[in-house]
């Protein structure tokens, strides 16, 4: 598979070859699946407490006598009955990470970026350097390459004034080719490389599983 090279001005500029192995049929689409169950359990904080009937604060006098008053009967003010008492089952503090092998997880990649690749949803440009820091020009270069909907733009290294043109945009995050997640590759209507950046995701991936 090659991939057309565009400038800043949408003017083609060479091709690139897909040199990394492209994933067919249904192979890897569980590995996919697994690495972005424990990318978003490895980003829970896990730190959700609550107060079991022990812990809330308060004494051990039993509210009232157990006959003669005409109420239910109360032992503790602690109960989880009551306002301000223990909560049941609720959840404490617990690690949720799961953890992947290589293996997987380049797998994983290599088929979410395949898919993106035979969805035509990647474009490539030789470089994307901005002469300033505005994000109107960032915007400009965008629609001249037709981008569409949210993007990901992919660059190594990221230039200075793209990191600062592009951070208040909404629908636009900013990535590296050594950073570059499964997640990442799932979530945006458009993938946006850099030459060098496209050149060094292929070298994490040209090992064959």
């Amino acid at each position: 598979m090659k991939l057309v090279v565009k400038d800043t001005l949408g003017k083609p500029q060479g091709e690139l070859e897909v040199t990394f192995p492209l994933v067919e049929g249904m192979r890897g689409t569980q590995a996919v699946h697994d690495v972005v169950v424990a990318h978003l359990a490895n980003r829970r904080r896990g730190t959700a407490c609550t107060k079991t009937m022990g812990e809330v604060a308060g004494t051990g006098r039993k509210p009232w006598r157990q006959k003669g008053t005409g109420r239910a009967r109360a032992g503790s003010f602690q109960s989880p009955l009551w306002r301000g008492g223990g909560v049941v089952f609720g959840p404490k503090p617990r690690d949720f990470s799961l953890k992947i092998n290589a293996k997987t997880k380049r797998l994983a990649l290599r088929k979410a970026l395949t898919e993106r690749l035979k969805a035509g949803d990647v474009i490539v440009v030789d470089e994307l350097s901005l002469p300033n820091h505005k994000t109107r020009n960032f915007l400009n270069v965008l629609k001249t390459l037709e981008v569409r909907g949210t993007v990901l733009v992919v660059a190594s290294p990221p230039d200075e004034n793209l990191l600062l043109a592009s951070r208040n945009i909404p629908f636009v995050e900013v990535t590296t080719g050594e950073n570059l997640h499964t997640y990442d590759v799932l979530r945006p209507d458009t993938l946006l490389f850099t030459r060098a950046a496209f050149e060094k995701v292929q070298e994490r991936l040209r090992e064959e599983d």
